[in-house]
């Protein structure tokens, strides 16, 4: 199972750094040579049956995941969860889902066209996780999208991948806080996505993250051929709650301005 899961992630990271390279030099810069421990991963999908949240459970729940915690996005209009593995040095995975309904006609019209392009088992095929984008769209569809919802569009563009991974601030050698993290990237030239502050959280709600701004990388519509917002990188500190323990879930509020790493202009 371990090798299983492994050789999962390693073929997810693979596929993350080919459309945001800077992650990988961001990897070797905080790990001073030595490996990153990653803290989670994130994904998007659309609440439609084949792709929703409840086949990515069953998905993950077959590799040894159970879910540990459910979240609210009011204003982005997304419900999520986060699942952690039985064997705790396995990076936990983020899971949202975009409310397609809570969108207008137009919106929603795209999206059950590209869902409706899937086979309808497509959430338990081996490689889901990195399989990419599995619909055609134009990039007038994508822009369409983007007015409404970055998210959308996002998931429309790039399809079944790593939104992001995310570097263990609490497992790195030599860093000790966030503070430290996110100047040595400034120093390197890095852009920190600043919305609701470069840091979102506190050791109060036991969880800090910061995140650079997606990397951008060519997409091929159906219609045209477009540089857009890939992926990004997440960093995250860790405090324990009253029990001792790290706190491993997530924070909405801080959740809620890291999706934005994605946004054109941040």
């Amino acid at each position: 199972m371990m090798t299983k899961v492994t050789k999962l992630f390693d073929n997810i990271w693979q596929q993350y750094i080919a459309v945001t390279p800077s992650a990988k030099n961001i990897h070797q810069l905080l790990g001073d040579g030595k490996d990153v421990v990653n803290d989670h991963v994130a994904y998007r999908t659309f609440n439609t049956g084949k792709v929703n949240l409840n086949k990515f459970s069953k998905h993950l729940e077959a590799m040894g995941y159970s879910e540990c915690g459910q979240y609210d996005f009011v204003a982005k209009k997304l419900t999520a969860k986060h699942f952690e593995h039985q064997d705790a040095s396995m990076p936990k995975v983020f899971v949202s889902e975009l409310r397609v309904e809570e969108f207008s006609p137009t919106v929603q019209n795209i999206i059950h066209t590209l869902v409706d392009q899937l086979p309808e088992n497509i959430s338990e095929q081996p490689n889901f996780l990195y399989s990419g984008r599995p619909w055609k769209i134009s990039f007038e569809d994508y822009q369409t999208l983007l007015a409404e919802s970055e998210y959308a569009a996002w998931l429309a563009a790039w399809g079944y991948r790593a939104n992001h991974f995310t570097v263990s601030i609490n497992h790195l050698d030599n860093y000790h806080c966030i503070t430290d993290v996110n100047n040595r990237l400034k120093q390197s030239g890095y852009v920190l996505n600043s919305n609701g502050g470069e840091i979102k959280g506190n050791n109060v709600v036991k969880l800090e993250q910061s995140s650079t701004l997606a990397d951008k990388a060519f997409v091929e519509f159906s219609d045209k051929k477009a540089e857009i917002p890939s992926c990004f990188y997440e960093f995250a500190k860790r405090y324990p709650s009253a029990n001792g323990e790290l706190y491993t879930g997530f924070v909405a509020e801080s959740a809620d301005k890291i999706f934005e790493s994605t946004n054109a202009v941040a």
